[in-house]
């Protein structure tokens, strides 16, 4: 038996690669200054649902929600296997704090209509709340399996996984539909297979298509511009290489969900840590050693 298979994915910046311009100077991060990656738990979460495909027969579609660039991560997507890719982008949506955007991903599978599985890695290195996927299943009315290691079977619409429970694991059996949040434990992602990277390179979303025909024709009047974009548009309609691009109305979002109306979450305290030390100290493995450094970072306010 066949199964549809939605998974939620997110372009996050690099936060193993943090310079010195990482933090703005409200304590924020500074996105710009960081490369943006595929959150490594979702390409996990990818990678299951493309298992589940591979074995059963269905679809995998891939969601997203954030600004047109974010379409990278679909093309990565559609890469390493996905079937349908589908950004949601609106600036109405900006500021969504977890509760927002978990409301805004289960309003867009609510669109999508026809799903068995939804899969979202376990969380997101840009925030590490965990909060997102059990959100969704709430809102969804799912029941949910979080740490997912691995999907052992399926059998007769009911799905038998393994979660892991720190020091251990648990088998769960669990009827589908059902939401599952998967670790980085549970697989080796694929890498993108070369064909369909030659395939899907030129794929784009409609707010990609326009600002490159504007930046290509430069002084063109606007009507020479709207007729390009409307001929690109076709051309890769055409061809299967348009991207889905919905907006809040497209997906029949309660506006006061969404964005900073929708988001409760309030900062208590930002605190910046400067760092001040140039160079570096080798510590030997030895108790001195290890004097040392404890006299360094905390006596000599090494960390600022």
């Amino acid at each position: 038996m066949p199964y549809d298979v939605v998974v939620c994915v997110k372009q996050v910046p690099d936060t193993a690669n943090v310079t010195a311009e990482a933090m703005k100077e409200d304590g924020t991060v500074n996105r710009a200054a960081l490369p943006a990656i595929f959150n490594p738990e979702d390409l996990n979460a990818l990678e299951v649902a493309l298992e589940i495909r591979d074995r059963w027969g269905g679809t995998v579609t891939v969601i997203s929600m954030g600004p047109p660039k974010a379409a990278e991560v679909l093309r990565d997507s559609l890469y390493r296997g996905a079937d349908r890719a589908i950004l949601i982008t609106d600036r109405r949506a900006a500021a969504s704090d977890t509760l927002a955007t978990s409301y805004i991903l289960a309003q867009t599978i609510r669109t999508i209509g026809r799903y068995d599985i939804v899969l979202c890695g376990r969380q997101a290195i840009d925030g590490d709340t965990a909060q997102v996927g059990p959100q969704i299943a709430e809102k969804l009315g799912l029941p949910q399996v979080t740490y997912l290691e691995q999907l052992v079977d399926i059998v007769d619409g009911q799905a038998r996984v393994r979660r892991n429970v720190g020091r251990g694991w648990e088998i769960v059996d669990v009827h589908l539909p059902a939401l599952f949040t998967v670790i980085s434990t549970a697989n080796q992602p694929r890498p993108p297979a070369a064909r369909r990277v030659m395939r899907f390179k030129r794929a784009r979303i409609p707010a990609e298509i326009e600002a490159e025909v504007r930046a290509s024709l430069g002084n063109a009047s606007d009507e020479e511009v709207l007729d390009a974009i409307a001929k690109r548009t076709e051309e890769l309609r055409r061809q299967g290489l348009l991207l889905e691009q919905w907006n809040l109305d497209d997906i029949h979002a309660d506006l006061n969900r969404c964005g900073l109306p929708g988001s409760p979450t309030k900062v208590f305290r930002v605190q910046a840590i400067v760092l001040t030390k140039k160079g570096y100290t080798e510590i030997p493995p030895t108790e001195e050693g290890i004097r040392r450094l404890i006299h360094e970072l905390v006596v000599d306010r090494t960390l600022g």
